[in-house]
């Protein structure tokens, strides 16, 4: 359906900007209707990009949309009229647009997971298979609550990989910065200088003025080639589902971040897998759903083998012990769940304890970071200053004899 850019008058003679896909004018103006707005005028527009930043549903706007439902649904309020008072209360256009197409699709007969299946890219697959359960078990309430504690935990899960992944990529252009600033500024100075001076220079000071040399004649391709590195790793993975393999694998590797990056996944998919199952989901189902939550295809990939073992007849402890991505903690907790019939709680288990050793890892990285920087600008520093007084010293020297 088209964008319309439009100006709608709210009951209270406020004007309301906002953008909003209709069929046609006319749908337009029933959708602002439903939404007790009167339309002033509207524009249809070419470009999606129109109102992009108020279009685009964040985790903070799906966590008031759960926390909302939960208050409602708990108290024993229809959903229609709960969705209702939830659209009433809304500033943002994009979720108040879906929340009155939510509610016009209930009237039409349709239920509230298939109603929230129209708009995939907001509500995801396990979302709605959550609803799906929560609707077939009568525990709509705790689903909602469920999913507003899981988003408010991924919110956090969010900032924590921000946090690991940016503070080196800052230290690192610090670094090249600085590197660049003695190298092509203060270091040919000094060699000219002690060029000057005469005599037969060390290695190391030799090396010096090379390295500068090529800091100031080839600082373009310096500059070009990480991002060139850059572009032709996104290209590759694009093209290849083995590099794509491969390089996720390779990101659990890494020293310092892979671990990290590990917990993380393992985090995500216990807190999940353990939600899923708890609502009623079967464990394949879960399974399934799993592997696009995971954000890894090597992590997916043995979720896939574990649930082809599962079908094959094997336990879920084996089946997951044979697909070579989980630990020993993660089994041994899949383990006992199994015997007790209370998976979804051993799994409540190992997220907690992943998501305190993330917490606790990322400290660590960044108490690592600083030294790091300091000790590397500090060798830097001691490799110019030796090699530019090393040569000073020794002309004193020989005047001195």
């Amino acid at each position: 359906m088209p964008l319309y850019a439009y100006r709608a008058m709210d009951p209270a003679g406020a004007m309301v900007p906002g953008a909003m896909d209709a069929a046609n004018s006319a749908d337009l103006e029933l959708r602002l209707r439903r939404m007790e707005l009167d339309l002033i005028d509207y524009r249809l527009s070419t470009q999606k990009a129109v109102a992009f930043g108020k279009r685009v549903v964040r985790r903070a706007d799906l966590i008031n949309f759960c926390f909302h439902m939960e208050q409602l649904t708990g108290a024993g309020v229809p959903i229609l009229e709960g969705l209702g008072d939830l659209r009433d209360s809304l500033d943002h256009p994009r979720m108040r647009e879906i929340v009155t197409d939510l509610i016009e699709s209930i009237e039409g007969g349709q239920s509230l997971s298939d109603a929230l299946r129209h708009h995939g890219a907001v509500f995801n697959e396990t979302f709605t298979s959550l609803i799906t359960a929560g609707e077939s078990s009568g525990r709509l309430a705790e689903v909602f609550r469920n999913l507003s504690e899981s988003l408010k935990w991924q919110d956090e899960l969010a900032a924590q990989t921000r946090k690991i992944v940016t503070y080196p990529i800052i230290v690192a252009v610090v670094v090249l910065a600085v590197t660049f600033f003695l190298m092509i500024v203060l270091v040919p100075q000094l060699t000219a200088f002690i060029k000057n001076m005469g005599g037969t220079l060390p290695l190391h000071t030799r090396a010096l003025i090379f390295v500068s040399r090529i800091f100031i004649d080839e600082w373009y391709l310096i500059l070009a080639l990480p991002l060139a590195s850059y572009a032709l790793l996104r290209f590759w993975l694009k093209r290849s589902e083995g590099a794509r393999l491969a390089f996720d694998g390779l990101k659990l590797r890494v020293p310092l971040i892979g671990p990290v990056l590990h917990k993380i996944i393992l985090a995500r998919f216990a807190t999940f897998f353990g939600l899923m199952y708890g609502s009623g989901i079967t464990i394949l189902e879960c399974i399934r759903l799993s592997e696009g939550i995971v954000g890894n295809r090597m992590v997916a990939a043995g979720l896939r083998r574990a649930a082809q073992l599962i079908s094959d007849g094997q336990s879920v402890t084996m089946a997951f012990q044979h697909s070579g991505v989980f630990p020993p903690l993660v089994l041994r907790m899949l383990r006992v769940g199994e015997s007790t019939g209370a998976l979804d709680g051993a799994l409540r288990n190992v997220s907690y304890f992943y998501n305190r050793e993330v917490k606790e890892m990322i400290e660590r990285v960044q108490a690592l970071i600083e030294p790091a920087m300091t000790v590397t600008l500090g060798l830097l520093l001691g490799w110019i200053m030796l090699s530019v007084l090393g040569p000073i010293y020794d002309t004193m020297s020989q005047l001195k004899t």
